[in-house]
């Protein structure tokens, strides 16, 4: 078995032994897939526009790269927020009194290591690489770790406040 797949399988154990996580494998981790890898394109493709186009006028490509990866990370995480929110996790609508901001901004402070790892693994892979292939797998490096706190910390079932019997 190569390195690759013990790491994937070992994972999925991981994710296996999660309240739930025989479906979670089958099911939730799916679309996160899904909605990851849409989100990839969408990365990719803000990156490479962003770089080309955007910021054209910065001349600096150190600054520019950066200045276009922080830009297609944004949109991305924008993107991929709204589609677990609505479709991945969809089924944990009783997301309590915690407003979309509130949610969205942990879902930002749970992606922000994955994010860090991604900026990281990019800017060492683009020495050896094309920019958006080193993107692309820092992208998949990263994925993982993202789901995992996702799925215990963002979109955990919050249960009702209990009301005060007078």
């Amino acid at each position: 078995m190569s390195r690759l797949m013990r790491v994937k399988q070992a994972v999925k154990d991981a994710v296996s032994r999660l309240p739930g996580g025989p479906w979670l494998v089958r099911q939730r981790f799916a679309k996160f897939g899904a909605v990851g890898f849409a989100g990839t394109v969408v990365n990719v493709g803000v990156l490479h526009v962003s770089n080309r186009f955007v910021y054209q006028g910065i001349t600096s490509p150190h600054i520019r790269e950066n200045f276009a990866l922080v830009t297609g990370i944004f949109i991305a995480t924008l993107h991929n927020f709204l589609w677990n929110r609505a479709w991945t996790w969809g089924d944990r609508r009783v997301h309590g009194r915690v407003s979309v901001f509130v949610q969205f901004l942990q879902y930002c402070m749970s992606c922000s290591l994955a994010i860090a790892l991604q900026i990281l693994f990019t800017n060492i892979l683009k020495q050896y690489m094309f920019l958006e292939l080193a993107n692309v797998f820092a992208i998949g490096i990263s994925a993982a770790l993202n789901f995992v706190i996702n799925h215990v910390w963002t979109f955990r079932v919050r249960s009702e406040k209990k009301k005060k019997k007078v």
